[in-house]
């Protein structure tokens, strides 16, 4: 029987539909999270795992999945939440795992139920997100592959992953009662640099006599990681970092990377050498074990953007069938110079949407936010702030107090119901040198979004307290992927270089530096309901205030669950 065309087409719609609810699946873990010593870089710490590892199992999922994580705490004197970092949360925006903004943490013994779709497939992290606690190891990576049928722009044989991370020897409660004190006592540079959990620290620096498990340079905690490779194949490498201080640059010694992905998106291939990546990014590079086989190789990471005092982080690019053991002959490199911020903007600039999978942004937005970066001081302690104002986290969820209708008429004593300032005095501000009035004020008040607005933010970098001093800030969106449409340095101007943007093919991503007193822009749909963060992903800027919040289209978010209450005002819901 012949049907009419539109017949046909409803019949093969409803045939693809029908079949990716039959692929969906749901896949479940169980997580018991608590503190263990472990020797990551051969130095004993306490370091928090999941199911005994740090980092914790990778997530595996395909794209529609739902992911269903119960996380029990086990910290026994700490707090915890956990952010599905890239992870848009369409639906869920209770899920997102962020501490007082989408739900009151889980507590000591208690457990948590995190629930969410992965809409697209890619490359994505997560880690702890209440206090500093993902610095002392609470991370992992999540990857989607796509649909049964569905193929990848490009070819690879075998599927790998790596996660790199800084480290330090004290702990995180150190680190933020020192942020937190007068006078001020910095994190400091890490003490090693992990590649999959793994570095080295010299031993020999330290008076060990005492007992000589404090650092043990053979432990297994701290052998070299090894990537096994088969001599003629084609690896996709996902490498994700979640380092709390440090820019990177990753390099594979004799080498070649293609860049084909990035924060779970499809760009333009192009090949590099070294990768610069920072805080919260994820990529995937394509590289070729084609060099010779009788040997190993070295993987290096190094710090950017700072003056390095950490020595390079090592692991093995191990070719089969040598043994990982056999560390390769020649002298690790210690990467680029740390300082050249114009090899790292010609990166970032490298990066284009890949043709056939571009979706181009709205030609114009509804609403421009400037948002100047610095360094201040509120009441003698030292902070980063947004336009001068720092930010400060309520005791009752955002999402909670704005979505749950018994809390209605309370907003006042939940957070500050005025508007955060929307730019600065870009005519006379000077980004070169330390800010004049260094004085900056405290408030967790939140931007309000008009449900499906364009929003433009113009991130602009300046002169910390220090003089000739501006450090590099990746910058996370949560609930939304954004389009980059430009960067560049010096202060940027509203009337010009908006005329540069890229409009043609910018990259979607959900993380994007802001470099050395310059700017970034971006360009986001308001297309999310929900309470969503965007801050710093510097561990320690982002606790001494570097963020902001935006609500859109809250009345549209169902019923929340319980489950994300009984901190603040919410715990008044509760009666015994």
């Amino acid at each position: 029987m012949k049907y009419p065309l539109y017949v046909t087409l409803l019949l093969i719609l409803f045939g693809v539909i029908i079949s990716s609810i039959v692929e969906a699946k749901t896949v479940y873990y169980k997580w018991d999270v608590k503190y263990e010593f472990k020797s990551p870089d051969c130095f004993k710490k306490l370091t928090i795992t999941i199911n005994g590892m740090s980092p914790g199992p990778t997530i595996t999922a395909q794209q529609g999945d739902t992911v269903v994580v119960e996380v029990v705490n086990s910290l026994i004197t700490e707090n915890l939440t956990i952010h599905w970092h890239g992870i848009r949360q369409f639906g869920t925006p209770w899920a997102d795992g962020t501490a007082m903004v989408s739900q009151c943490p889980i507590v000591p013994g208690d457990k948590f139920v995190y629930t969410f779709i992965v809409d697209r497939a890619g490359t994505f992290l997560y880690h702890a997100h209440y206090g500093m606690q993902r610095e002392a190891g609470l991370n992992g990576m999540i990857v989607v592959s796509l649909p049964k049928g569905q193929s990848e722009p490009f070819t690879y044989d075998y599927d790998r992953s790596i996660l790199l991370t800084d480290w330090w020897h004290k702990s995180t409660l150190e680190a933020a009662t020192g942020l937190s004190s007068i006078p001020f006592v910095f994190v400091g540079e890490p003490q090693s640099l992990l590649i999959q959990g793994r570095g080295r620290f010299d031993c020999s620096t330290l008076n060990t006599s005492a007992d000589p498990t404090t650092c043990n340079a053979s432990s297994p905690d701290c052998a070299p990681f090894a990537l096994t490779v088969v001599p003629g194949k084609t690896y996709r490498l996902r490498i994700g970092s979640l380092t709390a201080l440090s820019a990177l640059s990753f390099a594979i010694e004799g080498h070649t990377m293609t860049v084909v992905e990035a924060d779970s998106h499809y760009v333009e291939p192009f090949d590099v050498q070294n990768l610069f990546i920072y805080s919260g990014e994820t990529y995937s590079v394509l590289i070729k074990a084609n060099q010779n086989p009788s040997r190993n190789y070295w993987a290096t990471t190094n710090v950017v953007s700072r003056l390095p005092k950490t020595t390079t982080g090592l692991a093995i690019f191990n070719y089969y069938p040598n043994t990982a053991e056999q560390n390769p002959p020649t002298t690790p490199t210690t990467g680029p110079l740390w300082n050249d911020t114009a090899a790292r903007i010609a990166q970032s600039l490298a990066f284009k949407a890949r043709q056939g999978f571009t979706e181009p942004p709205p030609r114009t937005s509804d609403r421009l936010l400037m948002l100047l970066n610095t360094q201040n001081k509120v009441n003698g302690f030292l902070h980063w702030a947004i336009n001068n104002v720092t930010f400060s986290l309520p005791s009752t969820p955002y999402l909670v107090a704005l979505g749950e209708k018994r809390l209605k008429g309370k907003l006042k004593r939940v957070f500050d119901q005025g508007s955060p300032p929307e730019s600065y005095d870009f005519k006379n501000y000077n980004i070169n040198i330390p800010p004049a009035n260094p004085n900056a004020t405290a408030s967790n008040a939140i931007y309000r979004l008009k449900f499906e607005s364009t929003v433009d933010i113009v991130l602009q970098n300046a002169n910390s307290l220090n003089i000739n001093n501006s450090e590099t800030h990746p910058w996370h969106l949560h609930g939304h992927d954004f389009w980059v449409l430009g960067y560049g340095e010096g202060k940027f101007n509203p009337f010009s270089d908006s005329k540069k943007y890229n409009l043609v093919n910018p990259i979607l991503r959900n993380t994007v530096p802001i470099h050395p007193y310059g700017w970034t822009a971006i360009r986001f749909k308001a297309n999310n309901p929900g309470v969503w963060l965007f801050h710093c992903h510097i561990e320690s800027h982002f606790f001494m205030g570097m963020g902001i919040v935006f609500e859109e289209g809250i009345e549209r978010v169902g019923k929340l669950p319980d489950s994300i209450m009984g901190c603040g005002e919410s715990k008044r819901l509760f009666t015994p």
